[in-house]
């Protein structure tokens, strides 16, 4: 397999947001390709567009000009309908905060997803219960999120965003809740899941100890990217 092959293509985008009478910037004339089975972490001040660039990306914003192409999809030109399907089959979200469901156990939330598709409760189970094995929580699947640590219930977070074995995993601060033991953890999870199932990673951080996993970390400063971009080292 050519790992060398963009999965991600961005053209020139722009993107800016309104805020009363004012035009904001946030984008400018963003241009990159993101390799399959690449782990790129994307790094910048706070305000510089990282997680705009990241939610372009995955298909939550839209921008104002450009395009973006995902695994061979111009998702620029998909309608909201459209890209609701794309994101459910495509793109694997991991949050700052879990974002799981209270009431439901941790079985039930990495099951979630597969409820929108064809699959029978059995291959359902049998995806569930693969995804939890491959983050170490087999143990845990009838534990509700409130009984988990916040490692644990990141771990919980990952398994849903790998359970459909999306094309891209898009990850906004994931280690940014947690302590230091439990945040080198979960990089070490993502690190295994880039290398043995060969996911492209997309990462926003602002830890340099996260971003050294990443093969590829790039700099994002006042919506503008610094070409003088790091190969796996800050």
């Amino acid at each position: 397999m050519d790992t060398k092959k963009p999965i991600v293509e961005i053209r020139n985008i722009y993107k800016s947001y309104t805020r009363g009478s004012q035009i904001v910037p946030v984008l400018r004339d963003i241009s990159f390709d993101i390799n399959d089975g690449e782990f790129l972490a994307l790094m910048g001040p706070s305000g510089s567009g990282k997680s705009t660039l990241l939610n372009l990306i995955a298909g939550i914003d839209k921008i104002d000009e450009g395009t973006i192409t995902v695994g061979g999809v111009n998702i620029t030109t998909l309608s909201e309908v459209e890209l609701a399907k794309w994101r459910a089959v495509n793109v694997g979200f991991i949050f700052q905060f879990y974002n799981l469901i209270p009431v439901l156990t941790a079985y039930e939330n990495v099951e979630l997803p597969l409820l929108l598709t064809r699959l029978s409760k059995k291959e359902r189970r049998e995806h569930t219960e693969t995804a939890l094995q491959v983050v170490s929580l087999s143990d845990r699947m009838d534990h509700y999120p409130g009984q988990l640590s916040g490692g644990q219930q990141q771990r919980v977070a990952i398994a849903r965003a790998i359970i459909t074995d999306p094309t891209i995993l898009v990850a906004d601060e994931p280690t940014g809740d947690l302590d230091r033991v439990s945040a080198e953890e979960i990089m070490e999870l993502m690190d295994r899941l880039n290398i043995e199932s060969n996911k492209t990673i997309i990462m926003v951080t602002h830890d340099p100890r996260a971003a050294k996993k990443a093969h590829v970390i790039k700099h994002l400063d006042k919506g503008v990217l610094n070409n003088a971009n790091s190969q796996g080292l800050l």
